[in-house]
C-alpha cells in the first residue's frame, strides 16, 4: 500500500476538503484522513499513480505540496539534517559576508555551489578567505542579530525524539553557528566545519578535511551503526546540492524548499509548508506534536 499526503502552508490552512477529495477520486483512494484541518491530509493508494508527477505540478500550482510513499515503515527512527537554509532561514557565511561588505558576492559564490555549478570544498575555501581579519566577535552578532529558524524545528524535533528518534544537525557551515542552532532546536549532536581564529579575527581558513557531501553521508553511515538504526529508518532532510548525499541513501530524503537540481533528484518535496511537514509526511497528527516553548 501507499500513502498520498497533501500539504499547504500551515500560515494559509489553504487545503480545500475539495481539492483532497477531487484527487481521492481521481487515484481512487481509500478514504482521507485529515492530519490537521486546512494543513494535512493522507489516504491510502493500492498502487503509485500513473500521473503523479503531473497532478503534483498541478498542485505545486495551487501552492499544495503532495507526496506518495509506501506505506510501511514511514516512521523514522533517525532526523539527519542540514543547518542552513533548512533548520535556519540563512546561509551563515553570507551572513557574516554582509557584515564585511561583500555580501552579494559571497552570496552568488554560495548560491552556484548549493545547485551543484561549483565544487563545494573549493567553493568554500575561497569564501572562508574573503573573511579574513573579520573581528570573531561579528559571529556572535550573526547570531542575534540576523539568524532566523525555520518555523516548526523544534516541533520536529521533540515529536521524533519523543517517539524513539534521534536527531543529528550535520552542517557545510560552522561550529561556531552549529552549536547553538542544535542547542536551541534539540539535537543530539551536530556537526560543521570549525573556522580557524587567530588573535580575535578570522583567519581565512577552515581546519581541514572539510565537512562536505561525502562526509554527511560518512555521517549518516556512522550514526546509524554505532545506534544499530537501519538506513531505512533514517530521514534525511536538505536544501542543497551537497545534501544529496546523505537524501538519496537515506531511507526518506526530503528537499525542503530546495534548490531546483536537487528537488529534480528527490521523490520527497516540501516547497510550500515548514519543517512540521515533515511529521506530516510520517503520518503524524497535529495533536501528536510535542509542545515546545
Amino acid at each position: 500500500m501507499f500513502i498520498a499526503t497533501l500539504m499547504a502552508s500551515p500560515a494559509r490552512r489553504d487545503l480545500a476538503a475539495a481539492t483532497l477529495e477531487s484527487l481521492r477520486s481521481a487515484w481512487d483512494g481509500a478514504e482521507a484522513t485529515w492530519l490537521d484541518p486546512g494543513v494535512a491530509a493522507e489516504f491510502a493508494l493500492e498502487s503509485e499513480p500513473a500521473d503523479l508527477w503531473d497532478r503534483w505540478a498541478a498542485l505545486q500550482a495551487a501552492g499544495i505540496d503532495l507526496a506518495v510513499q509506501p506505506e510501511a515503515g514511514r516512521r523514522r527512527r533517525l532526523l539527519i539534517a542540514d543547518m542552513d537554509s533548512t533548520m535556519i532561514g540563512q546561509e551563515c557565511i553570507d551572513e557574516l559576508a554582509a557584515e564585511a561588505g561583500i555580501g552579494a558576492h559571497v552570496a552568488a559564490i554560495t548560491a552556484r555551489a548549493m545547485n551543484g555549478e561549483l565544487d563545494f570544498e573549493g567553493a568554500l575555501r575561497e569564501r572562508v578567505a574573503l573573511l579574513k581579519g573579520l573581528d570573531a566577535g561579528v559571529i556572535l552578532k550573526v547570531l542575534a542579530e540576523r539568524i532566523r529558524f525555520t518555523t516548526g524545528g523544534r516541533k520536529l524535533v521533540a515529536t521524533m525524539k519523543a517517539n524513539a528518534g534521534y536527531a543529528l544537525l550535520v552542517s557545510g557551515g560552522f561550529t561556531a553557528f552549529s552549536e547553538p542552532v542544535s542547542a536551541y532546536l534539540g539535537f543530539d549532536e551536530n556537526r560543521a566545519n570549525t573556522l580557524i581564529v587567530e588573535a580575535g579575527k578570522l583567519a581565512g581558513t577552515v581546519v581541514e578535511p572539510i565537512l562536505g557531501r561525502e562526509a554527511k553521508v560518512q555521517a549518516l553511515a556512522e550514526v546509524t551503526d554505532r545506534l544499530g538504526i537501519p538506513e531505512a529508518e533514517v530521514l534525511a532532510v536538505g536544501d542543497g546540492a551537497n545534501d544529496l548525499g546523505m537524501l538519496k541513501r537515506a531511507g526518506a530524503g526530503v528537499a525542503l524548499h530546495a534548490k531546483p537540481r536537487v528537488a529534480a533528484e528527490c521523490r520527497l518535496r516540501v516547497n510550500h509548508g515548514d519543517l512540521t511537514a515533515l511529521l506530516y509526511l510520517q503520518g503524524y497528527h497535529r495533536d501528536e506534536f510535542v509542545s515546545v516553548p
